[in-house]
């Protein structure tokens, strides 16, 4: 992957799997500190310590369709080679939290790339699920709550291309305005 934002899409997917009801997405930079920070955390069906041990080798994988897991050993690579540090943390029936720090002008950091695309795609595909996200940069801050939207929109589905425009359009709006001349 070469963009922080799909390694995002990748590890909320795994949430997606666990059977989450609520994923909670949280990318924050401060420039005075020279952080940036990505959490994801969810209250899926969580992991055994040793599996938690297990996750962060490319060649262990609960798929059956392939026999390698690249998403947490590459998000992990990403932020050490960038200076930054990684954690996991899971309880069986509790849920998973994946916290990467970079350094926020490392040479070696991902691009964070697409940001709005990754949210609106994950809100949109699994309407079933819930979504937390927020987007802080330095005091300025952005948050999106699925659960909101949904009192609001009643049954109206996520997918309505109203509705799917509106929520990418947003997204877009507040990003681009909480932002502004910083580049993460």
């Amino acid at each position: 992957m070469t963009e922080l934002s799909l390694n995002i899409l990748d590890i909320a997917e795994n949430s997606v799997k666990a059977g989450a009801p609520l994923t909670e997405i949280t990318v924050k930079a401060e420039t005075a500190q020279n952080l940036l920070e990505i959490i994801i955390k969810d209250n899926g069906c969580g992991m055994t310590k040793e599996q938690v041990d297990k996750v962060i080798d490319p060649f262990y994988t609960t798929r059956t369709t392939r026999k390698v897991g690249l998403g947490i050993p590459f998000f992990k690579e990403s932020a050490e080679a960038a200076g930054g540090s990684f954690f996991i943390d899971s309880e069986v029936g509790v849920g998973t939290t994946v916290k990467a720090s970079y350094e926020l002008d490392n040479i070696d950091r991902m691009p964070m790339g697409d940001l709005t695309a990754t949210i609106h795609t994950l809100v949109t595909m699994h309407e079933d699920m819930d979504f937390l996200f927020t987007y802080k940069v330095n005091e300025n801050e952005f948050v999106l709550d699925t659960r909101e939207l949904r009192e609001i929109l009643g049954d109206i589905s996520f997918k309505e291309y109203e509705v799917s425009q509106y929520i990418k359009d947003y997204l877009k709006e507040n990003i681009t305005s909480v932002t502004g001349e910083i580049i993460i």
